[in-house]
């Protein structure tokens, strides 16, 4: 999004939904993603019915900065700090421990929560916009291929979905890989 009043409108407008409880599908990192307030458990409800996806996996938080993340996980200091750090904003996510009253629809059946500061402009953009971490979660109905235009997004969710910022993926051809904090391995590639 070049920043122009087009722009502005469209991302004023998508921010609104979000926080109106709405789903809207936006770029990120490699594909196209659907986001929702993540302490909005009518619009998570939703939007895991949309991609028929389980609760008990559980969901990824996309952030502008990691204060936008901050509520939502237990603290971090020291050498974890540092990796979250140094990784960031990047396409990184990683699973930290969740704060004791994380609510089980973000988490499923996991202590941690999936969690990116984001390099994608318009994914922060966004962010910052709606004043809050989104759900993120890549547009595609579970185990099928994530949407990687605006018009597969459009065509599987056309009718499921309130609204959709146009603009480029970030570059990468594979979705973030996802990483434990605590152990530092790779969980996915």
């Amino acid at each position: 999004m070049s920043g122009n009043s087009g722009d502005s409108f469209r991302l004023r407008k998508a921010s609104l939904c979000i926080r109106g409880g709405g789903i809207v599908a936006y770029p990120t990192e490699a594909v196209f993603g659907l986001g929702c307030d993540p302490a909005n458990p009518e619009a998570v409800s939703r939007l895991l019915a949309i991609k028929r996806r389980a609760q008990k996996k559980g969901l990824i938080l996309v952030a502008a900065d990691w204060t936008q993340l901050q509520p939502w996980l237990q603290p971090q200091s020291g050498e974890r700090l540092r990796r979250l750090r140094e990784s960031w904003p990047g396409p990184v996510t990683w699973l930290v421990p969740a704060a004791t009253d994380c609510p089980r629809w973000l988490t499923g059946e996991h202590t941690t929560l999936a969690v990116r500061v984001s390099d994608h402009p318009l994914v922060s953009r966004l962010c910052r916009r709606v004043g809050s971490a989104l759900v993120s979660t890549s547009a595609n109905i579970s185990r099928q291929r994530p949407a990687r235009t605006l018009l597969q997004v459009q065509l599987r969710f056309a009718d499921k979905i309130d609204d959709w910022l146009p603009g480029p993926l970030g570059g990468y051809t594979n979705p973030t890989c996802i990483r434990d904090l605590a152990t530092g391995k790779t969980v996915r590639t």
